[in-house]
């Protein structure tokens, strides 16, 4: 019998299929029109498959917790292979919203706790009912809702984690002490349930729409199309005349052949784009302006290369932007611009160095200014560029309107670089005319509101209460539109700032926040939001609707988004505990945030006063490490970790205990230079973890990017999160000593870290996901004790760790053939440059080889007295190890390299199999080069050996599948 102090395991704490969960996490990055975190941005938001699966597999039962029903290790692992398959089924985008899919993991979730009621004594005839054979989906249905724990999300964020919580049929909890956060929670799984089913309310609805079946959310993504599409038309009759179309004439394409087939026509314009000038540090300038420009590309799409060429009259200290099509004389020059280094400049007029002191004085002084460099406009096959003309530059030139926001940026803050160019305040994001146009578009919102509240009235809907006071009437319709209308907005504002810049890859926009940051930009777009292009108001309308119109099955219980501090005590019954908390100082919301808060409270303080009541998004509370409001490092670091224990010692307060807790990290471990030890960010969490009594019982790398995302070695920038799973640590838990500590990380890391590499745990990663089996270690017992007598500190525990994880790499080095060992210590010392023949003579009698021997294997140039790996340019395209006399691991690994870059997975597939049982060392081969690189600064190198294991799978795949054979399913065991 499980008793509630010994709770039965559930399947995240035993296994998961970790290569589906990843390929699906990573493919859904790609994934845009319809997902729901295009309703709004959001900045580090966890994927949707992760979080469901998971969900699903911290409130599953793991078959080991039932041996009467499964006695055998052959019956648990069947039991734990149809499990998995529902989770395989259960991450693909494309099942989203299916409900056989989702309705069979929600019987899993149901059966699980009710067998675990019934086994306890504390079950009712509703889940004898559950466990029946002929239950329905409705009755699972009602089961979760009345009887499972809601599912409490305390870090709540972007709402990746309640909306899949809501998914898989739970009570759905997210709190947030950030308002925005909470408001987009509100409309992911507050709003959604209140109106499901409903039709749209707007009138001229045609037949097609009148007998259609609407089903979750789709009536009002329908409303959102119909108002947001008459916004534009109210914005286009206020404020139409700063959009003016541009008529091309003969003058205009006389030096251009590419405009002859526009001659007298009107062409809308996409965007227009500007520089940022400063006056000339030389004196014999005269005070004129000079442009800050980062690069004179426009488009670099093959075929239409399109460049700005600046004319100076040095003789009068004027100078000109004009376009120029075909390709240029001098790529390098054009892709310079002005720029000559980080924040320098050289003046177009003089050539002198222009520093960035020079900008800053200037910027601060107010005495920054901007010049229109070319203008976007769309032809008949797609952008042409268009020279800048006294005209088209006046009509943006209009005065800003007198009612924006009057709210100071932060004086300060992290990933903030503006305010040292003199932008303070938040409407100087924005040109004269952006803001004449935010502005009318608040006042349009408004208009679109009341003529929502008519028309539902009109539909026959009840009046009811408004949206806050938890009404499903005409007015909490209309409450609820104004909602998704000022996210139309935003999601234009995202498009409308001197942040953006011209993607001349694409012809196209990037937004403000392509970076969790606001640095400075020199040159950047403005785009037509009354036209139909990127971040318009009406592409924004039709992706917002698109997003809403996906919540079709899935809420089935209502959510709760409320402002709330994590630290504070929750009311109401215990929960499971699934969260994504901040990352030290990796993103500093609160400030990030302000830049749609000021617009939202503008739209939406009269429909949402309680969420809009401070007139910036609240800063001090927020549990983000931050030196600017803390007093410096140290103050940022204690407030950190007292709050982040205080907030975990609540999760540990309110969560269910027959459920583990789950949380997320990501943030990049870095080595600290004064101390040798981990990064302070991840010190002050898992000490706060470990303060609040929570032990960590598995850790699960989850990819949650791109494969091919470019990262820095230096960047906090993760392939995968880390999901830590932690119970409540046993009251009697022992103490051990150091050398326990250490005897254990020996015992214990090394199969851990094997399990981490099955599940293809990309080398970037490895060093942070070790942290988890070895805390996992640390943090299961009360205390460890050093030889002084004092408690061993995290700090000192990860350093342990790190080494642990050194020996383990550098012992697989065993496995290798002696070339392959003679080839890693010469790596590590030169890389890939030559050295000495007698430094590797010295070298190869200690490796019990000899350099000529390593020669014929293929790995070495011996030449002239010097000595070198081949690098993989020098190997053989057509290598075959089956006829390899001398075949090493180190071979193999550069060959697979060499064929995923030159050829492809197919490729690298083909000699995968070739290879035979040499390939597992090759993986271990890439580890071991990736850990050099990184410690080494060696970034391209290592990105090659990262490269290879997160291809791997779709390698082994691939080369399964040729052979004929299932691929392994990959699983982490940890029990």
């Amino acid at each position: 019998m499980t008793t509630s102090r010994t709770p039965r395991k559930k399947l995240i704490e035993v296994a998961l299929p970790l290569d589906v969960i990843n390929r699906e996490a990573a493919r859904e990055k790609s994934i845009r029109h319809g997902h729901p975190s295009t309703l709004h941005l959001w900045w580090a938001r966890r994927p949707l498959a992760a979080c469901r699966a998971v969900l699903f597999g911290q409130l599953v039962d793991d078959p080991s917790s039932w041996p009467e029903r499964f006695p055998t290790e052959a019956q648990q692992d069947a039991e734990r292979q149809r499990l998995f398959r529902i989770i395989e089924d259960l991450v693909k985008w494309e099942s989203s919203n299916d409900e056989i899919v989702v309705n069979a993991a929600r019987l899993e979730i149901a059966r699980s706790i009710a067998r675990g009621r019934k086994a306890d004594g504390s079950g009712e005839r509703q889940d004898e009912r559950v466990l029946a054979e002929d239950v329905r989906p409705d009755m699972v249905d009602n089961y979760l809702a009345e009887v499972a724990p809601p599912v409490h999300d305390p870090f709540a964020g972007g709402g990746s984690i309640p909306l899949e919580a809501q998914r898989l049929g739970l009570r759905a909890i997210g709190s947030d002490l950030n308002p925005v956060a909470v408001l987009i929670n509100k409309a992911l799984i507050e709003i959604p349930p209140r109106f499901a089913g409903r039709p749209p309310v707007h009138p001229g609805q045609d037949r097609e729409l009148i007998g259609r079946r609407w089903r979750g959310a789709q009536g009002l993504a329908e409303d959102v199309r119909y108002y947001g599409a008459w916004m534009r038309e109210q914005a286009q009759k206020r404020i139409g005349d700063l959009y003016p179309p541009v008529q091309i004439t003969k003058e205009m394409a006389k030096s251009r052949s590419d405009l002859e087939p526009y001659v007298g026509k009107k062409l809308t314009v996409i965007a227009w784009l500007w520089a940022r000038t400063v006056t000339s540090p030389n004196p014999a300038c005269k005070g004129a302006h000079v442009p800050l420009v980062s690069s004179f590309w426009l488009s670099k799409k093959p075929g239409r290369e399109t460049w700005i060429e600046p004319v100076v009259d040095r003789r009068k200290n004027v100078w000109t932007f004009e376009v120029r099509a075909g390709k240029p004389k001098d790529p390098k020059a054009i892709e310079a611009g002005t720029k000559t280094g980080r924040g320098d400049f050289s003046c177009l007029l003089s050539g002198d160095p222009i520093p960035v002191e020079h900008i800053r004085s200037e910027g601060q002084q107010g005495r920054l200014g901007d010049r229109l460099m070319a203008v976007v406009v769309e032809g008949r096959r797609g952008r042409v560029y268009l020279g800048p003309t006294p005209q088209i530059e006046r009509v943006a030139r209009v005065a800003v309107p007198d009612r924006v926001p009057e709210t100071d940026l932060p004086a300060q803050a992290l990933g903030f670089r503006i305010q040292n160019y003199g932008l303070k305040k938040h409407k100087e994001l924005f040109t004269p005319r952006q803001l004449t146009a935010i502005t009318a578009f608040t006042d349009v919102l408004a208009e679109a509101r009341l003529r929502a509240l008519a028309d539902a009235r009109a539909s026959g809907m009840e009046e009811g209460d408004a949206l806050e006071a938890g009404g499903c009437g005409a007015r909490a319709y209309a409450d609820a539109l104004a909602v998704y209308l000022a996210f139309v907005l935003d999601k234009t504002i995202d498009g409308s700032s001197v942040q953006c810049r011209w993607m001349v890859q694409r012809d196209s926009l990037f937004n403000t926040f392509a970076k969790q940051a606001l640095p400075m930009t020199w040159d950047f777009a403005e785009v037509n939001v009354l036209a139909d292009c990127t971040r318009s108001l009406s592409e924004s309308t039709e992706w917002t609707a698109e997003s809403i119109e996906g919540f079709t099955s899935l809420h089935v219980c209502a959510g709760t988004a409320m402002v709330r501090d994590a630290r504070q005590p929750r009311e109401g019954d215990k929960a499971v505990v699934s969260t994504d908390p901040p990352y030290f100082d990796n993103v500093p919301y609160a400030d990030l945030s302000d830049y749609f808060y000021v617009w939202l409270r503008r739209s939406l303080q009269s429909v949402l006063p309680s969420l809009f009541g401070t007139v910036l998004v609240p800063k001090s509370a927020e549990l983000v490490a931050d030196p600017f409001r803390h007093g410096g490092r140290g103050g940022a670091e204690a407030f950190f970790l007292d709050g982040m224990g205080e907030a975990v010692g609540q999760i540990a307060l309110t969560t269910h205990p027959a459920f583990p807790v789950t949380i997320y990290y990501a943030f990049k471990q870095t080595e600290d230079a004064d101390t040798g030890g981990g990064s302070t960010g991840w010190e002050t969490f898992l000490e706060a973890t470990w303060r609040a009594g929570f032990s960590t019982v598995g850790t699960w790398p989850v990819r949650t990017e791109r494969e091919g995302r470019s990262r820095d070695l230096g960047s906090n920038a993760l392939a995968s999160s880390i999901v830590l799973v932690c119970r409540k640590r046993d009251a009697d838990a022992p103490s051990i000593t150091r050398s326990d500590f250490r005897r254990l990380l020996r015992a214990e890391l090394p199969q851990a870290l094997k399990a981490l590499q099955k599940g293809y745990i990309a080398p970037v990663d490895m060093a942070q996901a070790s942290i988890g089996p070895g805390m996992a270690i640390y943090s299961r017992h009360a205390k460890v004790i050093e030889a002084d007598g004092s408690t061993m500190g995290v700090r000192t525990a990860l350093q342990l760790i790190n080494q642990a994880l050194d020996e383990y790499l550098t012992e697989r080095e065993g496995e290798f053939d002696s070339d392959t060992r003679f080839a890693v210590t010469w790596f590590e010392s030169r890389c890939f440059d030559s050295g000495p023949f007698g430094d590797a003579e010295t070298l190869a009698k200690a490796r019990n080889v000899s350099v000529e021997g390593v020669k014929d294997a293929g790995v070495l140039h011996s030449a002239a007295g010097k000595v070198r790996l081949l690098k993989r340019t020098e190997l053989p395209d057509d290598w075959d190890p089956a006829t390899d006399r001398r075949l090493t691991i180190w071979e193999a690994t550069q060959h697979l390299i060499k064929r995923l870059e030159d050829r492809g997975e197919e490729a690298a597939a083909d000699l995968m199999i070739a290879l035979g049982g040499k390939v597992d060392a090759a993986r271990d081969l890439a580890y071991r080069l990736y850990a050099t690189c990184e410690r080494k600064g060696w970034a391209e190198e290592a990105r090659a050996y990262n490269g290879l294991v997160v291809s791997w799978p779709q390698i082994a795949k691939l080369a399964a599948q040729k052979r004929g054979t299932k691929p392994a399913q990959t699983a982490l065991f940890e029990s």
